[in-house]
């Protein structure tokens, strides 16, 4: 692999790991990432400069400090590793087909159930009020096109 292509794969590891953390409601701290990490981790603790290399984009962590990772930011080893769901998580539609929820989804719903539960309902409303309008403008269309 060369150097430029190796840099290119650690930043977008970086960006991924950071938008990850910041979907969890945690700001892209070196100190943060490596107290909380070594909470979570059973072998030999990281150092600030270690969690420091991860956020800039210097380095990656083995694949063991990766699934910690993941398992701690909710979302695969594989997606925060190489930007893909190798396994999607699936959401249920009642019967319908089943949606792959990606990380900008799990951080939105993330962010939603942070919310009080009167902003909940409103959230709620407004997402009703786009899926009938989505359904009256697909039936028109169908109708223009029968």
């Amino acid at each position: 692999m060369s150097t430029a292509s190796k840099q290119i794969e650690n930043q977008a590891f970086s960006d991924r790991l950071r938008q990850s953390l910041r979907g969890i409601g945690l700001r892209p701290s070196p100190t943060l990432l490596a107290n909380e990490f070594n909470l979570r981790y059973w072998g030999k603790s990281i150092t600030i400069t270690t969690a420091r290399n991860w956020l800039l984009g210097k380095s990656i962590p083995m694949q063991d400090k990766l699934r910690v990772l993941a398992d701690w930011l909710h979302v695969s080893a594989d997606e925060l590793r190489f930007g893909t769901l190798a396994a999607p998580i699936r959401a249920q539609d009642s019967g319908a087909d089943s949606i792959g929820l990606t990380m900008q989804d799990r951080d939105m719903l993330t962010k939603y159930l942070m919310l009080s539960v009167a902003d909940r309902k409103t959230v709620c409303d407004v997402v009703l009020a786009l899926a009938v309008a989505a359904t009256v403008k697909t039936r028109g269309a169908e109708k223009k096109g029968a």
